[in-house]
């Protein structure tokens, strides 16, 4: 059948086929379709990566300070939180109160030793003064022809017996304040050991450890009977590269990712003043705010915010390195255009365009050797691509 004698649709409808053909050889290659993005301004941040573990910041030992008795009671256990002079365990006291009895009776007998000694200074100094009043008599009755050499020998040996006693007597009321004194040092040492036969916490904190059990003999040398995280606070431990360690400072704020909890933010605390020269690595102290579930030895990694402003930003992807710089290719009225920029820092998968570029232009997100200068290309927003 020929085409005349075709129906009059069909007719019309080669002839629209045919047309179509002969537009399309006549206009050319169809541009490429390309992803673009718009160059942003937003915040950008330096980071240094380090990982480490959960340590606490201070720990407090806690031990007896009576040793060789039994533990009667253990009011504590691992994981309590407890406040400072709270009883933690109690020993046995017993003997312990029967020294202080003990030294309580001999202080009372030291007492009446110091005032038995003061009286006999009283007498002393009485037959003294009696002895010295006698022998001013003699000697006046002497010079007068009235009393014998001997009479004034017997009064000046009798004055010099006074004297004397009354010293002796001086001595031993010093004799009896130093027994005083030692007895009052052995009666405070009495009542201080009856006072630390119950075990108190010198700090509040998390019990992280107890060693003392019920029964057992209480020790004040070798393993402490508890250990106390003061405060119940927790830091990570971390290690950083000697490379990154200039770029840290104290105070810089960091975001922790605690294994099985999550993020926690925190602060750093310490920065060791030396390096391992083996593994070339600095220590960290990172001070993490309060979180549920935090414990000793858990594994962390954290990122440690050392520098924060606003800059030109990209995808990472839009940017080519090598070793003429870094370039990006800059779309205007659907042709490309390499652009030669300062690239600054990388973060969350952007890159930060120092110079070159500004807010608001429309680059390649991929940009490679795919196209390029004077390219035509059909832009496709990376918004609508993802769609």
């Amino acid at each position: 059948m020929s085409p005349v004698n075709l129906p009059r649709a069909a007719t019309a409808a080669l002839f629209l086929f045919v047309a179509q053909v002969a537009m399309a050889q006549d206009s050319g290659p169809k541009p490429q379709v390309a992803t673009v993005e718009t160059a942003l301004t937003q915040t950008v941040s330096a980071e240094v990566s380090v990982t480490g573990t959960l340590v606490p910041r201070e720990e407090v030992l806690v031990l007896p300070q009576v040793s060789g008795f039994k533990v009667t009671e253990v009011l504590v256990d691992e994981g309590d939180i407890v406040t400072e002079g709270q009883v933690l365990a109690r020993i046995e006291d017993a003997t312990i109160r029967a020294q202080l009895a003990q030294t309580e009776a001999e202080a009372r007998r030291v007492e009446a030793s110091v005032r038995q000694a003061e009286n006999q200074i009283g007498s002393a100094q009485a037959a003294l003064t009696q002895a010295q009043a006698a022998l001013e008599r003699v000697k006046a009755l002497h010079q007068s022809g009235n009393a014998s050499d001997a009479a004034l020998d017997n009064a000046t040996a009798a004055e010099a017996a006074a004297s004397a006693g009354a010293a002796s007597a001086a001595d031993g009321l010093e004799v009896a304040r130093a027994a005083q004194a030692a007895n009052a040092a052995a009666l405070d040492i009495a009542r201080m050991n009856l006072a630390n036969t119950e075990i108190k916490a010198p700090v509040s904190g998390l019990i992280s450890q107890r060693n003392v059990q019920l029964g057992g003999t209480a020790a004040a040398a070798g393993q402490p009977a508890f250990t106390i995280i003061r405060d119940n606070a927790i830091e990570l431990r971390a290690e950083a590269i000697e490379t990154e360690l200039g770029r840290i400072s104290v105070g810089d704020a960091v975001r922790v990712n605690v294994a099985g909890i999550g993020e926690v933010s925190g602060i750093v605390r310490t920065i060791a003043p030396t390096v391992d020269p083996t593994t070339r690595l600095g220590t960290l102290r990172i001070t993490l705010n309060n979180a549920p579930g935090l414990r000793i030895g858990l594994f962390a990694s954290a990122d440690i915010i050392t520098d924060t402003h606003d800059g030109v930003t990209v995808s990472a992807s839009a940017v080519i390195s090598d070793q003429s710089g870094a370039h990006v290719q800059v779309v205007t009225d659907g042709v490309v255009n390499a652009r030669d920029v300062d690239a600054g820092l990388l973060w969350q998968g952007r890159r930060e365009i120092v110079s070159g570029l500004e807010a608001g232009e429309v680059v390649v997100t991929r940009a490679g050797a795919f196209f390029r200068d004077g390219d035509a290309i059909e832009p496709v927003m990376a918004a609508e691509a993802a769609q």
